[in-house]
């Protein structure tokens, strides 16, 4: 048996040191024993685990919710930067547009009432000149190349479709020369302008036949039906017309239509002209292409002087002015959505109301608006009124488009010269036509960004947790095995001894474990480390327990078979120590050392001591029985030999 062992010092040494760990390595330990490994593992999940666990999971909570937040704000800035960016941009842009609106539209309105200055300058000065050489005077004068000169004077005002006429003042004597010199006249400029326009519908002879042949009105009260003038005093009679041609919805020409009767407005316009002697104009809808329009009366004088206050209006210049027309060709393709609103300083009164009644009506409280809409080089009258977004009341542009600068106390009572007043806003086809989905990217990128980190994050703390984990077991088990070897209140010291000298720096060199203990733990012979663990227990029973016959029994076993024998005998006394608080100091071979009154103080330690060493003998009668079968015939004969100290 010599082969198997190194006599029974090597195998008191092997089941010393077996028998230490026999509790945690063997399959059937029992309750008792559980519990004593709980108690342990405690130690270590309640102090060091479960609290840092805690610990963890509450930052891990806290980066989660700062990385959410911090994800949540960062790309709620980035959606409302992109989009000011995007408002600021249109704002800009926007303000480019309207200023470029406001001052051609400026431009053009001074332009064309330049040129309408001009235009009817140059026909009193010719007709000056001709009446010094033919002896011709108003009103009896015909405006040679009539057609080529409006068309000149329409192309330098960037008008499309103007209407303009000419319409000389006829006294009330005059009016029957008047019938005849129109007589015979029409014809001749009619020719002329058909050929000078192109126009093909009629020829001048057959416009001939459609002209009325003398001063009159259209009667309400005679079905509508050319009407001889017969009222008193003066008349401007509608002579030469650019184009030629019959008007929309008047089957007859309008040659010498008296244009005091033809509305009440421009009854007011010439009454106003008259007065003042400039340019005069109204504020309303045209009634033949229902859109907003102003009607433009220009005086013509005798002479080419037109400032001397001696100066006398001979005839008039009527223009039919469509305001849209001035907002077309200003703004590129792609400048869409432009709001643009006219508002008249003038009430807006139906054509058919008398000079009377807007004397009676006038007021500040209803003023004539209109709105266009203005898309590149195209414009869109949108209707009578304010219809721009309320929303853009800050962005409006504004300015005077027309001010005659009229001194409104030299007006007939009741008239009104209107002041055209020109405001341009965005609207919200051009601010959507603006927009980009950046800031949807951006708010994307940004929530991508974040997202990876927080995965990134997971990640790590994935790896890091698992790497927790492997210390923690780790930390465990070295607590189990500590725990095995000393008390807890010996392994607390040892651990608090430790502790110190790591803070201290005097740690020796090694492998340091996941507790902070070197690979020297155990090594208690280097005494100069730290003071050894020693205390005085006065009141202590020692009972000491030996197998009888072991040596005997051992030499004719098999060693897994010793090994079965120590396991299940010691654990067996292990469950007793457990459940009479008996100190189990050591096993060497087959004695089993235990103390009763230590490490912590027991009163009836003997008494304990006692009951605990007759348990044993019981105990071990019971488990050679049991193993008798598996051990041998033999293993039943064991006999436990106890002392008590």
């Amino acid at each position: 048996m010599s082969s198997k062992f190194s006599g029974d010092e090597d195998t008191r040494s092997v089941t010393s040191r077996k028998s230490h760990l026999s509790h945690i390595s063997t399959p059937t330990s029992s309750a008792g024993e559980s519990g004593s490994a709980a108690t342990r593992q405690d130690h270590i999940s309640p102090t060091v685990g479960k609290r840092e666990q805690a610990n963890v999971v509450r930052a891990r909570c806290l980066v989660a919710f700062i990385l959410l937040l911090a994800s949540a704000g960062v790309a709620t800035a980035a959606n409302l930067l992109v989009k000011q960016q995007e408002r600021n941009e249109f704002e800009n842009k926007f303000a480019g547009y309207a200023t470029q609106l406001v001052t051609v539209s400026r431009a053009r309105a001074n332009q064309f009432f330049d040129a309408l200055n001009s235009f009817a300058s140059s026909i009193g000065a010719q007709a000056a000149a001709e009446h010094d050489l033919l002896n011709t005077s108003w009103p009896f004068y015909t405006i040679p190349e009539w057609s080529v000169q409006a068309q000149m004077f329409a192309q330098l005002t960037g008008i499309e479709n103007p209407v303009i006429n000419m319409s000389p003042l006829v006294r009330e004597d005059e009016k029957d020369a008047w019938n005849s010199y129109a007589a015979k006249h029409n014809p001749i400029w009619y020719q002329e302008s058909v050929e000078n326009e192109g126009y093909t519908e009629h020829t001048a002879q057959e416009l001939v036949q459609l002209t009325v042949p003398f001063i009159h009105f259209y009667d309400p009260e005679n079905g509508l039906q050319p009407t001889p003038v017969s009222r008193p005093g003066e008349v401007f009679p509608t002579y030469q017309v650019y184009p030629i041609g019959l008007f929309p919805g008047v089957p007859i020409m309008v040659t010498n239509l008296d244009g005091r009767l033809a509305s009440p407005q421009t009854e007011e316009i010439y009454q106003i002209t008259k007065v003042t002697l400039r340019p005069t104009l109204g504020f309303s809808t045209d009634p033949n292409t229902k859109l907003p329009a102003s009607q433009i009366m220009q005086p013509i004088f005798m002479g080419a002087d037109t400032r001397s206050k001696d100066r006398e209006m001979v005839a008039v210049i009527v223009v039919r002015l469509p305001w849209m027309d001035y907002f077309k060709n200003v703004l590129a393709e792609g400048q869409d959505g432009i709001r643009v609103v006219i508002e008249s300083s003038c009430p807006k009164l139906p054509d058919d109301v008398t000079l009377h009644e807007r004397k009676q009506n006038l007021t500040e409280s209803d003023r004539y608006i209109v709105t266009y809409q203005v898309d590149g080089p195209n414009a869109v009258f949108l209707g009578e009124g304010d219809f721009h977004d309320p929303e853009y009341d800050d962005l409006v542009d504004s300015g005077i488009l027309v001010d005659l600068h009229i001194d409104q106390s030299q007006l007939p009572e009741g008239s009104c010269v209107p002041v055209l007043t020109l405001r341009v806003y965005p609207s919200a086809e051009m601010e959507d036509s603006l927009k980009t989905n950046n800031d949807t990217i951006y708010t994307v990128v940004v929530l991508v960004i974040f997202a990876f980190t927080t995965l990134v994050f997971l990640l790590y703390d994935f790896f890091v947790g698992r790497r927790q984990r492997t210390v923690m077991n780790r930390v465990v088990q070295q607590d189990r095995i500590v725990s095995d070897v000393f008390p807890s209140a010996i392994r607390d010291r040892l651990y608090e001894n430790q502790a110190k000298q790591m803070m201290k720096g005097n740690d020796v060199e090694g492998d340091d474990g996941p507790l902070g203990l070197d690979e020297n733990f155990y090594d208690r012979s280097d005494t100069t480390a730290s003071a050894p663990l020693a205390d005085l227990f006065p009141s202590v029973t020692v009972v000491f327990a030996d197998l009888v016959g072991f040596t005997a029994w051992s030499s004719a076993r098999e060693p897994h078979q010793v090994f079965i024998l120590l396991e299940t005998v010691y654990g067996a006394f292990d469950r007793l120590a457990y459940r009479h608080s008996v100190f189990k100091v050591e096993t060497v071979g087959d004695c089993y050392v235990s103390a009763v009154g230590l490490p912590e103080p027991t009163d009836d330690h003997a008494v304990v001591a006692c009951r605990f060493a007759r348990e044993c003998l019981k105990k071990m009668k019971d488990v050679t029985l049991k193993l008798e079968v598996a051990l041998g015939p033999d293993t039943s004969e064991l006999d436990l030999r106890t002392g008590i100290h």
